[in-house]
């Protein structure tokens, strides 16, 4: 079945001079394909999408497609507060060989519910992939609720991506989608565990850049339905993000691949690179934990 499993929100490598570093990205591809994860999802928060120009995405979404494909599920993020470059990127993203685009809901002005339906119908209808829901309110300031996603659902998206880190409202949003086949994915490693006991097929993982064996074994305990193993895993997995958000988490995912020996550059500007008390403290804890010498 496509779109379970652990999927990494990857990030995207840049030059130190602001360029698409894309030896850095096939790098950071083939460790995600060596380390067993089942999906990418590129272009989103942790891949500085929204940060991007639109040729920019196309780049990345060329060079993933090119060396993912057939050994992960590739979802492109096409999330913009332009209809136009939405359509856009979601055709190229059809056209180069990505299996499903995901969109948060047009930013920055309160769109009411009638707004964001015509949105998703437009994208809907402009490619013939899955196309997902990106429930993300912390970055939008929008939140699609159970009602409005159970109207997607009718017109034709596939599922969701939620990000809203808010349990009760990922149960409400299973309650009352009444589409059989719709599909849930958890937007954070942290509710793993609770949200595929409640019928989320998988997880996107931030924590999965840097380390996505852990959530990996995570995702197999569930399914083995091994759940006391199951639940302190999910434990162990709070303690390391615990860590990981000790300095800004993104810049800090650039930092810990190069710790592991993979060279994906710089983060978008403006991101910052840490500074070396920054790296130090994250890597402290970590080598704690036992994920780093």
């Amino acid at each position: 079945m496509k779109f379970e499993g652990i999927i990494t929100p990857l990030i995207t490598p840049f030059t130190e001079g602001g360029e698409v570093f894309e030896n850095g990205l096939r790098d950071l591809l083939s460790f995600q394909a060596e380390k067993d994860v089942n999906g990418l999802f590129i272009c989103g928060t942790y891949g500085s999408g929204p940060a991007m120009n639109v040729e920019e995405r196309k780049k990345v979404a060329e060079i993933a497609v090119d060396q993912a494909k057939g050994k992960m599920d590739l979802i492109v993020h096409v999330g913009s507060s332009c209809l136009e470059d939405s359509l856009e990127l979601a055709k190229h993203a059809e056209d180069v060989g990505a299996d499903a685009v995901a969109s948060t809901p047009p930013f920055y002005y309160a769109y009411d519910s009638e707004s964001i339906l015509s949105f998703y119908r437009q994208l809907v209808s402009h490619v013939k992939i899955p196309v997902f829901v990106y429930n993300n309110p912390a970055r939008t300031g929008i939140m699609v609720d159970s009602g409005l996603l159970n109207r997607l659902a009718k017109e034709g998206v596939a599922g969701i991506k939620d990000s809203s880190a808010n349990m009760i409202k990922f149960y409400e949003d299973v309650l009352a989608v009444e589409e059989k086949n719709f599909i849930f994915i958890m937007g954070t490693e942290a509710l793993m565990f609770p949200a595929m006991m409640a019928g989320a097929k998988g997880c996107v993982s931030g924590l999965a850049n840097v380390f996505p064996e852990i959530n990996v074994e995570l995702y197999n305990l569930i399914r083995e339905e091994k759940f006391k193993q199951a639940a302190i895993k999910q434990l162990e997995i709070i303690e390391v993000r615990n860590a990981m958000h000790l300095a800004p988490v993104i810049p800090t995912c650039y930092e810990i691949l190069k710790l592991r020996g993979i060279n994906v550059g710089y983060p978008k500007r403006p991101f910052r690179r840490l500074t070396g008390k920054e790296i130090e403290l994250v890597k402290g804890q970590l080598v704690k934990l036992g994920l780093l010498r």
